[in-house]
């Protein structure tokens, strides 16, 4: 498909949006009006104008299946195969980059990532050490995986309790399951995500890297985003 055509069918607001090109630029618009669309045909507008790869253009999603529907519409409208594209979930994306970076945290690169049973587990185990109450294991995962998407370390969320009661606990709780997961080397789906934000902030070189790598990044369902995404997006 031409860059001509790739106008074709779109109202004055998505062709706009289309054409832009420098600096940020924010899509608010109802479901179902095209934003996806926009996207997608944004995609093959900065290959076929800006003579790009498509591996230059980071783009995330919420969904795999997003994803898998993102790279088809993108390679019929670029003609061009997008097996080597890093169109994905914030989470693959993350994994990706933390495969080969992950070993300045002092990870190894074959890290393994726990699932949601993995996770309880673990967390279950570690109250039952501790002689807290086993069946507030729920609550207390879904409280560290809010911590992490707001990006608080143990440390942090320790050092800001008052020493007493239950966040006193939980803090202890959350330090040791961080440290379990690191002496097993493996990563939670938060960590995918937090411990990327971490590489790209305990050294410019490397984020410079990946921001020269990624010389356009596509959000679609930015408004969905929690602390940690965005913080991520920033710093690209």
């Amino acid at each position: 498909m031409s860059k001509e055509s790739l106008l074709d069918n779109l109202n004055p607001q998505q062709r706009e949006a289309l054409i832009h090109t420098e600096g940020p630029l924010l899509i608010l618009a109802g479901a179902g009006s095209g934003k996806t669309r926009v996207i997608s045909h944004k995609f093959a507008h900065l290959v076929k104008t800006k003579k790009l790869s498509p591996k230059d253009i980071l783009t995330v999603t919420f969904t795999n299946k997003a994803a898998d529907e993102m790279k088809e519409r993108i390679s019929y409208l670029t003609g061009r195969e997008m097996s080597g594209s890093w169109i994905g979930t914030f989470h693959s994306q993350c994994c990706k980059i933390l495969r080969k970076e992950i070993h300045a945290l002092g990870y190894r690169s074959d890290f393994s990532i726990y699932d949601n049973d993995d996770h309880c587990n673990l967390i279950r185990h570690i109250l039952k050490e501790f002689n807290i109450h086993e069946a507030l294991y729920r609550g207390v995962a879904a409280r560290i995986s809010s911590l992490k998407s707001s990006m608080v370390s143990p440390e942090e969320f320790l050092s800001t309790g008052d020493g007493f009661g239950f966040d006193e606990k939980l803090a202890k709780v959350y330090i040791r399951y961080q440290n379990e997961l690191k002496r097993c080397n493996a990563v939670d789906f938060d960590d995918l995500i937090g411990l990327t934000v971490r590489v790209f902030e305990n050294s410019d070189e490397t984020l410079k890297k990946y921001q020269a790598i990624f010389p356009y990044l596509l959000v679609d369902e930015f408004q969905d985003t929690n602390y940690a995404q965005y913080r991520l997006q920033l710093l690209l």
